[in-house]
């Protein structure tokens, strides 16, 4: 991996002016010919702070993981764009990728897989943990709770400064997550988990647990094995969003993996991050049954006195199609086509594109698809159900978070500890309790 994150102070400067005195700022330009005004001096030099709620605007690292440009719908995975991965590679390979820098020889993917596949078990005495919750517990609840229990079975992976530790730490959290997360759904179902097979590879694994019975054989469609996998690589990283960021700030405080992983999965939990994919089902079923009318629903979304939304339009970063719902959309048509399957919830969702990016009023507001619009289709006709939506979301995210973490540590960034602007009262006396 390249060591030149560092040293990208070209020489040009700023300057900030505040009443008399005036601060010359560095600017650091990327690979990619970003530019970010350095003011890490800033408060030291001059006692202001920078105000960015939300961090819109503020750059919290240098990375070489991965590049956005959302103006014009660009997403790389250390400079492979995610459309070629998401369609040349699979997920085990990009996971490599994503983790280690680099696109591995082919032994070294050999040995990567082999390690995956030996760590695919959990450890038994965990079954009885799932049957502590309810019936109807949220898998993401599950899954951030499961993920933070296997620090107490690793103890011998928990130094985060120990290079060993956490060598041993990735490839076991890597492949058993998925193994949590089928375990999760089988409970949710009231059927026996099924133990992992050592014959299937990464996704036909996860496929296979998910939905084989001990009662009668299984054969996992090539077809879903291959669509997983890229649906997996389009989930498997994009930058400093929320989860990324909370799994990087835990980790700042020297929290092992398995704590920091824990905090990103609760975090992508929410509707406005990795949930946004069910909520998008949930809309396009609520449209369906109530007879399908997506012009009402376009005039809807238009209306600022409505408080409807259209889920799956729209993103923090992309002001041009997000370059993940094109590769998605054209699968869904491709795969469903391909099976003869026909679910009227795309046929709804292709209508709400089409009408909405003939609408100067989206396209004004730069207001296009994204990842969330179409996935949770694919999701859906693969048989799995829509509260594991943001479950799937997860196990793709898992490379990509793992792959910040290791180069925040590697880095010896500091811990993170954003300012404020204090707001509240001044000088406020206490009053004792019978006088209030």
């Amino acid at each position: 991996m390249s060591s030149n994150a560092h040293n990208t102070h070209t020489g040009e400067t700023c300057r900030l002016e505040l009443g008399s005195k005036s601060y010359e700022l560095p600017v650091i330009t990327g690979t990619q010919q970003e530019k970010a005004i350095d003011i890490t001096s800033l408060r030291a030099k001059s006692g202001y702070i920078t105000l960015d709620s939300g961090y819109g605007n503020t750059g919290s690292t240098q990375s070489e993981v991965t590049y956005i440009d959302g103006e014009n719908g660009v997403l790389k995975y250390r400079g492979i764009p995610v459309e070629v991965l998401a369609e040349k590679s699979d997920f085990v390979e990009t996971s490599y990728l994503l983790v280690y820098g680099k696109l591995p020889t082919a032994d070294e993917l050999s040995a990567f897989r082999k390690q995956l596949t030996y760590h695919s078990l959990i450890h038994e005495d965990m079954l009885s943990f799932y049957d502590g919750y309810p019936p109807q517990a949220h898998p993401m609840a599950i899954l951030s709770s499961m993920v933070c229990s296997l620090s107490t079975y690793y103890p011998d992976s928990l130094d985060p400064n120990d290079e060993e530790q956490v060598k041993r730490i990735v490839p076991r959290l890597l492949s058993k997550l998925r193994t949590i997360a089928a375990y999760s759904f089988k409970k949710s179902i009231g059927q026996p988990v099924i133990y992992p097979k050592n014959d299937l590879s990464f996704c036909e694994n996860f496929l296979y647990m998910m939905f084989a019975v001990p009662s009668e054989s299984y054969e996992v469609d090539p077809e879903w094995v291959k669509t997983l996998n890229m649906l997996f690589i389009l989930h498997g990283d994009h930058e400093q969003n929320c989860s990324t960021s909370t799994v990087r700030l835990v980790g700042s405080s020297d929290a092992n993996l398995f704590a920091s992983i824990s905090a990103g999965i609760c975090a992508l939990w929410g509707p406005k991050h990795g949930g946004a994919n069910q909520a998008v089902i949930e809309m396009l079923e609520r449209i369906h049954k109530d007879g399908g009318n997506v012009d009402a629903v376009i005039r809807r979304a238009k209306d600022r006195r409505d408080p409807f939304r259209l889920s799956g339009f729209g993103h923090r970063v992309y002001k041009n199609f997000d370059p993940r719902a094109k590769v998605i959309k054209s699968a869904c048509d491709r795969i469903l086509g391909t099976l003869g399957v026909h679910d009227p919830l795309l046929d709804i969702a292709k209508r709400i594109e089409e009408l909405a990016l003939s609408d100067t009023y989206f396209l004004e507001r730069k207001l296009y698809p994204n990842v969330d619009f179409y996935s949770g289709i694919l999701y859906r006709v693969m048989g799995i159900p829509t509260e594991m939506f943001t479950v799937m979301f997860a196990l793709g995210r898992l490379p990509g978070w793992i792959a910040h973490w290791l180069e925040m540590k590697r880095r010896g960034e500091q811990i993170g500890r954003p300012r404020q602007i204090y707001q509240g009262g001044v000088d406020v006396p206490y009053v004792p309790l019978a006088e209030r």
